[in-house]
């Protein structure tokens, strides 16, 4: 198990702003777990006893609509926490957190983030900094929702999986989205972004391998009406 003063992925998220001490005390009391593909971190509605550190991997963080739709709000990524927000105000998780590929994360129990939370200011404005930059995001996802065509939301989020999470050997998607994934990320039917997807692909700004996707025009994709 590696230590926290030690570990590259705190300088990705809001503990490189603790002391040396302060992560040496959450070290001793964090637990290292592996997820596998497809399994819940923590499900919408749970209490949450702490935060997780992600290690390694990819999750998505999902809210229930009321017709039953599986709404996708983001993708959390190596370096990123979870579930600070619900600790700072005191609530159950607002978001399901399922893994999208084999995980390795780190759980710090509540009561460690919540005692540096009250001593240590630096830490405590990098946690709201981020959570000032989530609602941010946030709001151009609803201005996105009401602006934009499906076509457009479908292409910039194919972008923003290319930019943020990269690409293989073979220049296909790093992270691997089934097509309701899609659909749930910018909240149309799974046959709407299929349809898509394919025009896209005759269109030649996109190709196809299986479920993998690889960008084959970006200027294109940009300019999408």
């Amino acid at each position: 198990m590696s230590k926290c003063e030690q570990c590259i992925v705190r300088k990705f998220n809001s503990l490189k702003a603790l002391t040396k001490d302060e992560l040496v005390r959450i070290s001793g009391c964090k637990t290292s777990k592996f997820i596998k593909k497809g399994e819940v971190i923590f499900d919408e509605g749970e209490t949450l006893n702490g935060v997780y550190c992600i290690k390694d991997g990819i999750c998505k963080l999902s809210k229930l609509s009321a017709n039953g739709r599986d709404q996708i709000v983001k993708l959390v990524v190596k370096g990123d926490l979870l579930g600070q927000r619900s600790l700072v105000v005191d609530e159950s998780a607002n978001l399901s957190a399922v893994a999208l590929n084999d995980m390795e994360v780190c759980f710090i129990p509540k009561q460690e983030i919540m005692t540096d939370l009250h001593k240590n200011p630096e830490f405590s404005l990098d946690v709201l900094q981020q959570m000032a930059y989530d609602l941010r995001e946030s709001d151009d996802i609803i201005v996105n929702m009401a602006q934009k065509s499906v076509k457009q939301r479908l292409a910039e989020i194919l972008i923003y999986i290319h930019d943020h999470f990269g690409v293989d050997s073979n220049n296909y998607f790093n992270v691997l989205l089934s097509r309701e994934d899609y659909a749930n990320v910018v909240g149309t039917a799974t046959e709407s972004a299929i349809r898509i997807l394919s025009q896209f692909k005759k269109e030649g700004l996109i190709s196809t391998s299986g479920k993998h996707i690889r960008i084959e025009d970006m200027e294109g994709l940009k300019h999408v009406e």
